[in-house]
């Protein structure tokens, strides 16, 4: 289990820049591999083929991989929230949006995020955290831009993405709620393989007259998900949220729908305004709020 600190510490700040590249240039892709496979069968097929390769990763490093006793009930709540109920909302809002937009909705997950964690953590909200989430939200919201037109005219989208949001921040929560003492890798194996089940099963009733081959980029959008997005990704988000309380892990993920939208511009074409340039301002210094700065006097427990 890893120590917990108030604060980001480096190995933190790195695995937080690292997530926020490889989930904030996930939109993009995402939108082209859904150009040719169906979305159950594509996350379901990335979850299941990423929690073996998690499984398998620590089980040859020495880790153990089972599942504590009695604490099964546990990881499959965990599942539903983090991996099942975020996934199956995200993908349908992607599909349904473009994908900066959707990734500025789903990242709403750190105001669900802080909320919860204050009322079933007792997660004590700081004038440093707050400011942090204000400023992450004025910088969401930027980035929003006219965008909020556009999500009146596909409600169903927007709907699903902050569903998604919700369900996301509701997992994390649960996390540091319900620990179910296990290392990283072994944690992030399972609720994927978990959760992928039930996607596959339902993409195999509902999506299988619509699979193929697909060609070249889609087939690199999911080896990119299976390597990155899933395997190194969300191992490394779990570390980070077992490293600190929930408001500094959701508010530190405010960067990554940043880099969703500049992915997007720059794979689909999209260009840059102002409203990036003071987003970007807004959440950077949102991160700083959380991560790097520290009340005097205070230490890491």
């Amino acid at each position: 289990m890893d120590k917990t600190f108030d604060r980001l510490p480096r190995t933190g700040l790195i695995l937080l820049a690292a997530i926020t590249l490889g989930w904030g240039l996930n939109w993009p892709v995402m939108k082209i591999v859904l150009s040719e496979v169906p979305p159950l069968s594509f996350r379901g097929s990335c979850l299941f083929l990423g929690g073996v390769g998690m499984l398998a990763i620590a089980h040859f490093s020495g880790q153990g991989v089972r599942i504590p006793r009695g604490r099964l009930p546990a990881m499959l709540l965990l599942t539903l929230f983090n991996i099942v109920g975020w996934n199956v909302l995200a993908i349908y809002g992607v599909s349904l949006l473009s994908s900066g937009r959707a990734a500025l909705l789903g990242y709403t997950m750190p105001l669900w995020g802080v909320l919860l964690s204050a009322w079933l953590l007792g997660e004590r909200l700081d004038r440093r955290r707050l400011a942090g989430l204000g400023l992450g939200l004025t910088g969401v919201v930027f980035l929003m831009g006219d965008g909020v037109a556009l999500f009146r005219a596909a409600p169903a989208g927007a709907l699903c993405m902050l569903g998604a949001a919700f369900s996301w921040a509701l997992g994390v929560v649960l996390l540091k709620r319900l620990p179910l003492g296990m290392p990283a890798a072994a944690l992030t194996g399972w609720m994927m393989l978990l959760g992928s089940l039930p996607m596959l099963l339902v993409a195999g009733v509902f999506e299988w007259p619509r699979l193929h081959i697909p060609s070249l980029w889609p087939a690199l959008g999911l080896v990119y998900n299976v390597l990155v997005a899933f395997m190194f990704c969300y191992w490394a988000w779990n570390r980070i949220v077992l490293m600190v309380p929930v408001s500094v892990s959701s508010l530190s993920s405010l960067a990554t729908p940043l880099i969703g939208v500049l992915g997007g511009m720059l794979i689909l074409g999209e260009r840059p305004g102002w409203h990036e340039g003071v987003a970007a301002l807004c959440i950077l210094g949102a991160i700083a709020c959380v991560s790097l700065a520290q009340r005097p006097g205070t230490k890491a427990p």
